[in-house]
């Protein structure tokens, strides 16, 4: 669906269309946010010797709370039943998808991880496209997790499972994210939402540290994490989603899955094997297809 929007003759460009341009811009912010996503899911995996995942997404809460407070400054007061429901629910969303990813990340490492995660995008644009030819990249997309996992009594199957728990509560984000952009300005609600969560976040941060003391190069590192990963991926997010179409936001994110392998290889030293780049490739290329097409609607 495309936002619409009313240009002045003279804006933006030389025939006054000025969509094109936020377009544009939605564009280079959905590039930089992936980019920024996996070097920081990269460097979160670094700290998981020390303080697990469970660590690394605490603090992660935590820095997303903090950073999009001090840019967003978000208030509790004065929302309405309306407002508050996809606000909630998208700080739900941010620790299910958040400890759940990390949580496969450990067992199967970052470029399986995110692509079993990326499923999540596919099906938002599968769903707004409903194309049989849509449906066929899905079916697709379905044989490339099975080339990508190969189920078999040697498979890590609550790794894949976790995988798959963290492509639902992406496709959950997706959705929430772009409804709490349309009923709040600016990075009110986001920040809302990361402040919901790192409530929730903090009195089990501490019991964690407790009983698992961290070092100092693991909490640096789950802080990088915090930031590339949360605070700027949900800035950029929330404003991309409205500038672009939910299917041409599933077209670029495409690159995630990629992006992920190449971190997951020279950031933790996870290689991946060809049958395993095969199915990558499969997955994205279904999603590109399909977000393409719905993109157009």
């Amino acid at each position: 669906m495309r936002e619409k929007t009313k240009s002045k003759p003279g804006a933006g460009t030389a025939s006054g269309k000025a969509v094109p341009r936020g377009r544009g811009f939605g564009i280079t912010l959905m590039l930089a946010s992936a980019a920024s996503n996996q070097a920081g899911a990269a460097a979160g995996a670094l700290a998981f010797p020390a303080i697990g995942p469970f660590g690394v997404v605490a603090v992660r809460q935590l820095v997303s709370a903090a950073v999009l407070s001090a840019v967003a400054r978000p208030s509790f007061r004065g929302l309405t039943r309306r407002e508050w429901w996809p606000v909630v629910g998208l700080a739900i969303t941010f620790s299910v998808m958040n400890l759940s990813l990390y949580s496969a990340v450990e067992r199967v490492g970052l470029g399986l991880a995110v692509t079993l995660e990326f499923l999540g995008p596919l099906a938002v644009a599968v769903c707004a496209s409903r194309r049989l030819a849509d449906i066929a990249c899905a079916l697709a997309a379905g044989a490339g997790v099975v080339l990508l996992t190969n189920p078999g009594p040697s498979s890590d199957l609550p790794g894949i499972g976790l995988g798959l728990v963290a492509a639902a509560a992406w496709a959950a984000y997706i959705l929430l994210n772009r409804t709490v952009g349309q009923r709040l300005p600016g990075l009110r609600g986001t920040a809302t939402a990361s402040v919901l969560a790192a409530v929730v976040w903090g009195p089990l941060a501490l019991l964690w540290f407790a009983t698992h003391p961290p070092t100092l190069a693991a909490v640096g590192l789950a802080l990088v994490c915090g930031i590339l990963a949360s605070a700027v991926p949900y800035a950029a997010d929330i404003i991309t989603l409205r500038r672009v179409p939910a299917g041409l936001f599933g077209t670029f994110m495409s690159i995630n899955p990629v992006w992920a392998a190449a971190a997951g290889w020279t950031i933790l030293g996870q290689s991946l094997d060809a049958r395993e780049l095969a199915g990558i490739g499969v997955i994205v290329l279904s999603n590109v297809l399909v977000s393409r097409s719905s993109g157009r609607v």
